[in-house]
């Protein structure tokens, strides 16, 4: 499908996207636009020290490997809540997220965004798209990322693709943490993201959950963040599932395989609930 490219001036504004989101609540069609988004956006030095601090990255002159969804989120924002766009973005499901490094994030001041939506593909509980982010800088293309979402209700033709198996290497314990009731909102204060059911139980409760959830790119930051010692800093593809969501508050554990260019991560909670699953390995 050929991308036709639209470009902002400047980062859109956060609150009139969010009013558009929370007025559109209906399905009004089965395929997705052909149109893409661009922006140019900078780093903030203190809303970068603000995430460092909320999903447990240490200091240093190397982006997290997770930011640059902070930097992409309103961009991502106007592409879901375009008229061109078929599904209204509350209730989406964030089913998996995979980032690939290519160079370093070191020196990173400014950056274009570039997002798009593709690969429409049936699911038993309705359809399924990724929403393709990508950074570029002064030198080339820099980070990419596939978010998968889930749309419930959705009517397509044919058979949901089958998965694909991993035989998961051997892990051992990683990390454990306490994720607290008011995560949710230190999350969304860092990122934009302020989606109702993970800022408070009342708020969560009125889309069908008993208690808020962690932000799934928190659990993916928080896990990556603790395993920075294990991954390569670049030429690495970084691929999760999301599975149960992490109620809050909850105690959660982390396993992952030896340190190297390529293994295996597993976040899972009490009584062995699996949370996140996912591998990282060296681009092809």
């Amino acid at each position: 499908m050929t991308i036709q490219w639209q470009s902002l001036s400047h980062p859109p504004s956060l609150p009139g996207l969010y009013w558009r989101a929370a007025t559109r609540r209906q399905i009004t069609g089965n395929a997705l636009p052909k149109e893409g988004l661009r922006c140019w956006v900078s780093v903030e030095p203190g809303r970068l020290a603000a995430y460092r601090k909320v999903c447990g990255y240490p200091e240093g002159g190397v982006l997290p490997a997770t930011y640059p969804h902070v930097l992409a989120f309103g961009v991502q924002m106007h592409v879901l809540t375009a008229d061109a766009f078929p599904f209204p973005l509350l209730g989406l499901v964030h089913l998996a997220n995979r980032i690939r490094l290519l160079r370093p994030l070191g020196s990173v001041g400014r950056v274009q965004v570039s997002v798009q939506v593709h690969n429409l593909q049936p699911h038993p509980k309705g359809a399924t798209f990724e929403v393709l982010t990508t950074l570029d800088d002064a030198l080339g293309p820099l980070w990419e990322a596939e978010s998968q979402m889930l749309c419930k209700g959705v009517k397509l033709a044919g058979d949901p693709p089958e998965p694909v198996p991993h035989r998961a290497l051997a892990m051992a314990d990683a990390g454990r943490w306490w994720a607290p009731s008011e995560i949710g909102r230190q999350y969304a204060r860092v990122s934009g993201d302020y989606n109702p059911i993970h800022l408070s139980a009342i708020s969560a409760r009125c889309f069908g959950f008993p208690t808020a959830i962690a932000h799934g790119l928190w659990i993916k930051a928080r896990a990556l963040a603790a395993l920075s010692s294990h991954l390569p800093t670049a030429n690495v593809e970084i691929a999760v599932q999301f599975k149960k969501p992490v109620r809050l508050p909850s105690e959660v554990m982390l396993s992952a395989s030896a340190p190297g260019n390529h293994g295996d991560v597993q976040l899972v909670g009490a009584g062995g609930l699996e949370h996140l699953r996912g591998t990282w390995r060296p681009l092809a």
